[in-house]
């Protein structure tokens, strides 16, 4: 099994990743319906939606969305947010999702870059062309390779609901690799993520094989402009061609 696909689906991922600022996500999402002048009329897909807190900002601003995640346990949590206009689907993002065709899509906090095949990461994007409009626009918030590159921390401990997790980073091959250890009822646990370290450049590369034409690039979740050097975030609008 996938790394992401068995750690994704646990209450540990939840756990340990579950004090994610609500607030930044939703002043994020809105922030982009703004510059983008979503409205009733636009339909628009989360890809890799997790639990739906995105998806359910995204909603608000009246446009239809569907939120796509591979987790099963995620996507029976977002189900409690489902109305008419706001639906949530097991599904796996390096596939297109069958008879979509919308305005905007979205993929959000780092949620790509994550596969055992590198060629996974363009079978996405191609999904991605896929399953928007003519002239749609993609969103994908990533992280900005360089600055996790010269600001690592190796090691850190982080104790969640008694639990203590052990973290250790390491990169290797252009990949990020964050192993996680904890024991709960005296069974050892060992998760690793792995992400790829995609920078500027190696998107372009990637977008241009999809048919997909890069227009913005911002740097942190109010959409300041983007900096290699000091930037939280590489955030990307792009235009299916």
């Amino acid at each position: 099994m996938a790394w992401f696909k068995e750690w994704f689906n646990t209450s540990y991922y939840h756990l340990l990743y579950g004090d994610r600022n609500e607030q930044e996500a939703a002043g994020f999402v809105h922030a982009l319906a703004h510059k983008l002048q979503i409205n009733h009329t636009h339909s628009a897909i989360d890809l890799a939606c997790g639990k739906g807190r995105h998806a359910v900002t995204l909603n608000s601003h009246g446009c239809k969305v569907l939120g796509l995640d591979l987790s099963d346990e995620s996507i029976a949590y977002a189900q409690q947010f489902a109305t008419n206009t706001l639906q949530f689907e097991v599904h796996d993002m390096r596939l297109a999702y069958s008879g979509a065709e919308v305005d905007f899509l979205m993929n959000l906090f780092t949620s790509f870059g994550y596969f055992n095949a590198p060629e996974d990461n363009l079978n996405t994007l191609k999904a991605v062309h896929t399953m928007l409009k003519p002239k749609g626009v993609f969103v994908q918030d990533y992280l900005n390779a360089p600055k996790v590159k010269s600001q690592i921390i190796p090691q850190q401990t982080i104790v969640k609901q008694g639990l203590q997790f052990d973290i250790q980073k390491t990169i290797d091959n252009n990949r990020v690799y964050k192993t996680i250890r904890f024991e709960d009822n005296q069974t050892s646990y060992c998760f690793t993520e792995q992400v790829d370290l995609l920078d500027l450049q190696a998107f372009e590369k990637l977008y241009q094989a999809a048919g997909l034409q890069i227009t913005q690039v911002y740097g942190d979740y109010q959409l300041n402009p983007y900096s290699p050097e000091y930037s939280e975030r590489l955030i990307l609008f792009s235009e299916k061609i």
